[in-house]
């Protein structure tokens, strides 16, 4: 056994008994109420989900295991000459809850590397698909034809104990995991430049092995980073974490349920955002004729979009009441790296003039950028300017939380999600409708 997987096994036996006493000796306590528009508006804000991998704190942004972005930037080790974190070390702190020394990184960089290898059966389907087919669905149905090299499923069969279901699931997670940037970069290589395939590297790691299959230079192995650790985990109440805890609360082994994760980010209301909000800039920039704008032209593009009924992408977040880490994370990169770049420059005045005309609108609760009005604009400067391409970005780094999360489902025995529904009917008498 790798120390990695002692370490967690450790991890989730001293867990354990934390989620038993509150079961059993705190089961009727109230965690809150649920209201009508909470039932009928998609369960917005209703606290019914439990996870420790990572929370979405209103002022702060996202803590992974309790750590903020900045500090998980500052504190994670980095390759030799990079930037940013190995996702190797990322992924490590998701399940333990403990920052690695470089020495538990480079075991988990050894890991993925020995399990890297994808099945020919893979590409040969991904072949045999329509070159039209969209992006997202070659990278779900390349991750659900996997299903068959599961080991969960394989040891369920044979009458695993409950207590021990966590150890294949880690298992088929570590396998998925090692394999996804590889998918990825092949997808993007096959459809959009003329199928040049790129074998991997052996002697990279994560971040920079998916540069150099993508065939992108420095310092793109650090915006790989960058990206797959920020979209890594965002709660658990998302379209596609939640949808991968519940496909996987089934006990639907880990292939399944990320496939299932993936078919939910790619609707338009969750994982395409970045892409709309790049489109968005790139018409704002032809109606203003490529020029950059002053201060004064770009706040009146802001009102005159806001008269006409119009709302500004990008700004703005369910939860967050401050500008989103994630964003300055990547603002902080294109700030370093691609300061006079157009399309940044468009990005850097909006974020200038947005929050305080939101603010003197009074409409919006959050007036501060989220992730999504910065990431597209570093995708496009370095080559990738296919759209469809964006979430499958965005799936690889989500996989990694969720996968995490999963796991930790499995290691405490958290029961098939069933939650309880009620007719219109039933509704209109609670509110006292006659």
């Amino acid at each position: 056994m790798s120390k990695f997987k002692a370490k967690l096994r450790e991890k989730i036996e001293g867990w354990r008994p934390r989620t038993t006493k509150l079961v059993k000796e705190y089961g009727a306590t109230k965690v809150g109420e649920v209201t009508i528009a909470q039932a009928i508006g998609g369960m917005r804000g209703v606290k019914c989900l439990t996870t420790d991998i990572s929370y979405l704190d209103p002022f702060e942004g996202i803590r992974f295991r309790g750590f903020t972005i900045p500090e998980c930037l500052e504190k994670l080790p980095k390759p030799p000459g990079c930037e940013m974190p190995y996702v190797e070390g990322h992924f490590y702190l998701l399940l333990t809850g403990d920052i690695p020394t470089e020495k538990e990184i480079k075991e988990v960089v050894d890991e993925f590397k020995k399990r890297q290898h994808v099945p020919q059966y893979v590409f040969d389907m991904l072949r045999a698909l329509p070159r039209d087919t969209h992006p997202m669905t070659m990278f779900s149905a390349a991750i659900v034809a996997m299903q068959r090299e599961s080991l969960f499923v394989k040891m369920y069969n044979e009458g695993i104990s409950k207590m021990e279901y966590w150890d294949p699931t880690f298992e088929d997670t570590m396998n998925l995991l090692a394999k996804l940037p590889q998918i990825g970069a092949y997808i993007f290589r096959m459809k959009y430049r003329g199928d040049t395939i790129i074998p991997p590297d052996p002697d990279l790691d994560m971040g920079g092995n998916f540069a150099h299959m993508m065939g992108i230079d420095k310092p793109y192995d650090d915006v790989a980073r960058l990206y797959f650790m920020l979209h890594s985990d965002h709660e658990s109440g998302n379209v596609s974490a939640h949808t991968g805890h519940l496909v996987a609360s089934a006990l639907s082994d880990v292939y399944y349920a990320i496939s299932a994760m993936i078919n939910g980010l790619a609707g338009p209301l969750h994982g395409l955002a970045n892409q709309e909000v790049l489109r968005w800039i790139q018409g704002v920039m032809d109606k203003m004729g490529g020029k950059i704008p002053t201060e004064e032209e770009m706040k009146k593009f802001v009102w005159d979009t806001l008269n006409s009924g119009q709302v500004i992408p990008g700004f703005g977040h369910a939860v967050l009441r401050k500008t989103d880490p994630r964003y300055m994370a990547q603002r902080e990169f294109c700030l370093k790296h691609l300061p006079d770049y157009p399309i940044f420059k468009y990005v850097d005045s909006l974020y200038k003039v947005v929050p305080p005309i939101l603010e003197e609108q009074g409409k919006a609760k959050n007036p501060w950028p989220n992730v999504d009005a910065q990431s597209g604009v570093i995708q496009w400067y370095y080559g990738i300017t296919e759209y469809d391409f964006y979430t499958v970005l965005f799936g690889i780094g989500r996989a990694i939380g969720v996968a995490s999360n999963i796991v930790w489902d499995r290691a405490l025995g958290y029961a098939i999600e069933r939650p309880k529904s009620l007719t219109t009917a039933m509704l209109e008498e609670i509110a006292g409708i006659k």
